[in-house]
């Protein structure tokens, strides 16, 4: 059985619609209980909604379905955990040279995770979307960092996978705006390189790209 990349999302939409509306007790997950309680949502989505053949799959797994939760959740907090320590050693580098900042729509325990994979002491500022009640693309939590970082805005850039939420309402602010193409938009699909180039003051596939851009 196979699921569109549409199935998918829908499921993933949900699964991040139900994580910022959750209470308290997320603000305290480490990575690994993240994960799970994600895929755990996205399951009980497709178990209710997902095409027939999905749906009866997961009603004949019984425990078995939990077991494959865990599967599912440790593979991937594994490689996010593994990308995360590749982050902190590019950013350990950066932060001798530029003040850096986090600003992401996150669940409440953005702290938690940055500080569970060394990265919090390397940076200024973490703005959680959760906790300011403000989401990408709004303008307003780029500006709650901005305050923080109190610089010139055309000296701070985002570096950011979506043109939309990311580069475009930096760019409305004044920043400089860095699109990760690797990341790609939530479409899987790239957009034209003029598209691109009009919200966007760089293109890089990956972040290593940042130490040899020419600010």
């Amino acid at each position: 059985m196979q699921l569109s990349r549409e199935e998918l999302d829908d499921a993933y939409s949900h699964a991040t619609r139900t994580a910022y509306q959750a209470g308290e007790e997320f603000h305290r997950q480490r990575l690994r209980e993240l994960v799970t309680a994600l895929v755990t949502h996205q399951f009980d989505h497709l178990h209710r909604q997902g095409p027939r053949p999905i749906r009866d799959y997961l009603g004949r797994l019984g425990d078995e379905r939990h077991r494959l939760v865990e599967r599912i959740a440790s593979g991937f907090a594994e490689e996010s955990a593994a990308g995360l320590q590749r982050s902190r050693v590019l950013l350990k580098e950066l932060s001798h040279d530029f003040e850096l900042g986090v600003v992401s729509n996150f669940y409440g325990n953005l702290q938690v995770v940055l500080i569970e994979a060394g990265i919090r002491e390397l940076i200024q500022v973490a703005i959680d979307s959760k906790h300011m009640r403000i989401f990408k693309p709004d303008e307003r939590i780029f500006e709650a960092a901005l305050k923080v970082l109190d610089l010139p805005h055309n000296q701070v850039a985002m570096v950011g996978d979506s043109l939309s939420k990311d580069c475009a309402p930096a760019r409305k602010l004044g920043m400089r705006a860095v699109w990760l193409r690797s990341g790609g938009e939530a479409s899987g699909k790239h957009p034209p390189a003029n598209e691109a180039a009009s919200i966007a003051d760089h293109t890089i596939d990956s972040l290593d790209e940042l130490k040899s851009l020419k600010w």
